[in-house]
């Protein structure tokens, strides 16, 4: 265990030890509005329900962080996607920055479901949680607590920056992280709101931290001189990558930008913290992942234009180029010789790996829309195609294009609605989230999952072209084995007639609920007259 891991498991310990001290709140914790509400559903108002957590946060004085979260994430047409919790996503960028400190202030379900996803999906840097209970919650000693863990965390030869993340019940109750010190001894210190009721999916919750450190980084640059990447500064101008890529993507990227005298700049969000000034020092931001709206604010902030879609596929690929030659001010052949260069090659790499087949396409990545584009172009024939996340402008190039092929696109995707649509058009292959194949394989139709065999795989330019023709392929050519299971266990049931029967069970119905009489209005009080009543 390395020495940022001890520093943070002692801190967790001693913060815990701290939080069941029965010390009187400081003047700055007096100050803070506290929301009692939140705090009356269960004990610490947990399982409250979003309404109720939303509208707690907004007595708090969430209400304008609320506000922005809607403007930036707008759910709609329905309320939120089924995803996994939204704060895996803002807890995986932090945990992949170097020299940058990680830690949660939530109820210890959710932060041991968080810390447990991270560290399924490798992540090998210690989770800093500070716990908290009914009394610290309402009082004030919760956000106490995260001052003592932060201040002791701030230590500059193992961290540039620390990151603290309040999750439902500390946002909801209006935990200000906004009040903590940006700075602690040459460390940067960053405070997140990543509600569920605020933030729809994991996807947009790595937005909220990478647009909260570009705004920091940005600040830093407008007050002066900052360090240089490791790697040094490139001697072309750049153009900032914006969204998570496979690792060979960036590399692709820069060998297409080369003919337009132009180079790849860092991929944000970023693995060091030094890269976020390189990347707002980037002539273009090319939004292969169009949903980082924060992101770009910060971007336009810093003048830098935005280019949507991606270099996916023949068309996708020379339309992409002309984009970015025309925002870096790129001569006109200057782009036509990088057309020149990789449209053939990509055009080969896709022939030796034909896609034949009917598919149906889901996930809540936000590269839904390039890869369905890319399948296409492999000559797969592509119905549906399903987004967790929603309609920006910069995945609008990539809309209309599989639009103008009779493909429906539908923003925050429901699972009944990728459901629907796999019974509807019937594929020979079901690309989605866990729940779509699962039900995919129960009707004997091949499926892969689009997050761990589809968008973890290498999309751009040439050598992107082919990557998807052996898995899908593959996957394609399973039918028979899956009719021959199928066939295999005709007859045996499902559900509650599962098994092999002499005689199948009867369907159990539910007992009838009992019923409840209405009760008799009480009889209307008897007319008096006026006499009676004692009126004049």
């Amino acid at each position: 265990m390395d020495g940022s891991a001890r520093d943070l498991e002692s801190t967790a310990a001693s913060v815990a030890e701290a939080s069941k001290a029965d010390e009187a709140p400081s003047a700055d914790a007096a100050k803070t509005d506290v929301n009692l509400d939140a705090t009356k559903s269960d004990g610490l108002g947990c399982h409250a329900g979003k309404d109720q957590l939303k509208a707690a946060a907004e007595q708090a004085g969430k209400s304008e962080t609320l506000k922005r979260y809607a403007e930036d994430y707008p759910t709609g047409p329905h309320d939120q996607p089924q995803s996994m919790c939204p704060a895996f996503g803002s807890l995986r960028v932090g945990l992949r920055m170097r020299r940058t400190a990680t830690v949660l202030s939530g109820s210890a379900c959710c932060v041991y479901g968080l810390t447990f996803t991270s560290h399924f999906y490798g992540a090998r840097r210690t989770v800093g949680y500070v716990p908290f209970n009914s009394e610290t919650l309402v009082t004030g000693k919760l956000f106490e607590d995260i001052r003592d863990a932060v201040y002791k965390l701030a230590d500059p030869e193992l961290y540039d920056t620390v990151v603290i993340t309040n999750l439902c019940v500390p946002t909801a109750s209006g935990v200000p992280l906004q009040l903590l010190p940006k700075e602690i001894n040459g460390v940067r210190i960053i405070g997140i709101d990543v509600p569920g009721f605020g933030v729809p999916t994991h996807a947009e919750a790595k937005d909220v931290l990478a647009g909260a450190m570009l705004n920091y980084a940005r600040t830093e640059v407008e007050q002066g001189p900052v360090a240089a990447p490791k790697t040094g500064r490139s001697d072309l101008p750049t153009v900032t990558l914006l969204g998570e890529m496979f690792p060979a993507d960036p590399m692709s990227i820069g060998a297409m930008l080369e003919p337009l005298g132009l180079a790849a700049g860092p991929t944000v969000p970023t693995r060091e913290w030094r890269e976020l000034y390189a990347a707002l020092d980037g002539v273009a931001v090319a939004a292969i992942h169009p949903y980082y709206t924060a992101s770009v604010r910060e971007f336009r902030e810093a003048g830098r234009p935005i280019v949507g879609s991606a270099p996916v596929g023949v068309e996708g690929t020379a339309a992409w180029l002309e984009a970015i030659g025309k925002a870096c001010n790129v001569a006109t052949k200057d782009i036509d010789a990088a057309k020149a260069k990789f449209l053939p090659a990509t055009r080969a790499a896709l022939a030796t790996a034909p896609i034949k087949g009917r598919i149906t396409l889901s996930g809540y990545e936000g590269s839904e829309l390039i890869v369905a584009r890319l399948l296409i172009e492999s000559g797969a024939d592509v119905r549906y195609v399903g987004t967790a996340c929603p309609k920006t402008p910069w995945s609008d190039p990539d809309r209309e294009w599989l639009e103008a092929r009779g493909v429906v696109v539908t923003y925050r995707a429901s699972l009944e609605q990728d459901l629907a649509a796999m019974a509807e058009f019937k594929p020979d292959l079901a690309v989605g989230t866990t729940p779509v194949v699962q039900k995919a394989k129960e009707a004997a139709i091949p499926a892969l999952y689009f997050t761990n065999l589809i968008s973890a795989r290498p999309l751009m330019g040439p050598a992107g072209a082919g990557s998807l023709g052996q898995v899908v392929n593959a996957a394609l050519g399973s039918k028979p084995r899956f009719d021959e299971m199928n066939a295999f266990f005709e007859g045996v049931g499902q559900g509650y007639a599962a098994g092999v029967w002499e005689d199948v069970p009867v369907e159990p119905k539910a007992p009838p609920r009992p019923a409840v009489k209405a009760k008799k209005p009480p009889k209307p009080p008897k007319a008096q007259s006026l006499k009676e009543a004692g009126a004049c």
